[in-house]
């Protein structure tokens, strides 16, 4: 009876120590796990803040290029007019040159006076 009461607190004890140790087993793999987590959610940050630079430089880009596009259409614009002034500018000479050969020809008297004025010539 004695052995079989020696042995029950032997089969106790090496269920306790197994317990015990599979309990710290445990225990450190979860810390291990804890600690690979951490790691990982800290890579995750760098990378978000890697993107998030990127991101910011890429609409830093995308509103210079919509300036530029801006001022690209101002300078068309002015060209516009630029171009729009000339050719008024021209239509004036035209005009002037026109109204200088019918002077001409009015008082020239080699010039015949009928429909075309220039028809003399």
């Amino acid at each position: 009876m004695v052995w079989i009461v020696v042995g029950i607190f032997v089969l106790l004890a090496v269920i306790a120590v197994v317990t015990i140790l599979t309990g710290k087993r445990r225990a450190a793999q979860h810390q291990r796990q804890e600690e690979a987590d951490r790691q990982r959610a800290a890579e995750m940050r760098e990378e978000a803040k890697a993107t998030e630079l990127e991101a910011r430089e890429r609409e830093a880009k995308a509103s210079m290029a919509e300036a530029e596009a801006q001022r690209a259409e101002v300078e068309a614009e002015r060209l516009r007019q630029q171009a729009q002034e000339r050719q008024a500018d021209a239509q004036g000479l035209r005009e002037t040159v026109t109204h200088h050969h019918q002077e001409a020809d009015s008082i020239d008297p080699d010039v015949t006076r009928n429909d075309d004025p220039r028809s003399g010539r």
